[in-house]
């Protein structure tokens, strides 16, 4: 089954075409990697599917977008909290909150509901584990955010999306502003989490695709010119444009 999926998925913001006709499935427990140059849709892409572009004026979009066959946008019953409890994010930067590491983690469980203190400190400890950043934080959790690292505030970052236990976790260039020790271990911990989440990741950097994607999708002004496994799209691309810019020709 897909667990996520566009059809014939049109985006524009006024009268730009800033996705053209886009029909694309991801499978479940997946890391698919989107490339191509700036300004060509990948964040776009990555944003219908936890509804982000709805914040920006003048978006118009036609088509389908569906998680768990189910489209997100055309479904009167679909309500945007819901869906981003499902949809995790993941930034360029890392944005923790001015609050203590616990409480980053723990802030998208009290935003919905679940104040039970031994429930919260379950989920917290699990999540930061899950980021693999437990053991160096457990003996600092009522600490500043902001004492840690970029790449500690960073993997903080995903311990806050994996707290609310989302299916699908999407990540923009996560690694972009990161030291290459950093980048290494959020690249690992992208390997480990596709066994229990869905996973779609924006990343200019080719070696980066090559070593965390089952599948990549290449696009160009606005276009999906091609997907495909990751080996195959790095190795043997059907199309020129993608074969020029996996080798560094342009872009």
């Amino acid at each position: 089954m897909n667990k996520i999926e566009t059809k014939n998925l049109n985006l524009y913001y006024g009268t730009f075409h800033a996705l053209k006709g886009i029909t694309m499935s991801v499978k479940a427990n997946t890391v698919t990697a989107l490339i191509g140059p700036s300004g060509c849709g990948k964040s776009t892409y990555l944003r219908l599917f936890n509804r982000m572009n709805d914040l920006i004026p003048g978006v118009k979009i036609e088509g389908d977008v569906l998680l768990d066959e189910k489209d997100i946008y055309n479904n009167k019953g679909m309500r945007i909290d819901e869906l981003r409890k499902k949809v995790g994010m993941v930034f360029q930067k890392p944005n923790p909150f001015p609050k203590s590491i616990f409480e980053n983690v723990a802030y998208g469980l009290r935003v919905n509901g679940m104040n039970h203190a031994s429930f919260v400190e379950e989920r917290v400890e699990t999540s930061l584990k899950q980021a693999a950043l437990w053991d160096e934080v457990k003996d600092k959790l009522k600490k500043s955010a902001f004492a840690l690292s970029g790449g500690q505030q960073q993997r903080l970052c995903i311990a806050r999306a994996l707290a609310i236990e989302p299916s699908v976790l999407l990540m923009d260039e996560p690694a972009s502003a990161l030291d290459p020790i950093s980048t290494a271990k959020i690249e690992d911990l992208i390997y480990e989490l596709k066994n229990k989440y869905t996973i779609i990741i924006v990343t200019h950097n080719m070696q980066q695709a090559g070593r965390v994607s089952d599948k990549t999708a290449f696009f160009y002004l606005g276009d999906l010119i091609e997907y495909n496994d990751t080996n195959i799209i790095f190795t043997n691309p059907t199309d020129p444009n993608t074969q020029s810019y996996v080798t560094g020709r342009f872009g």
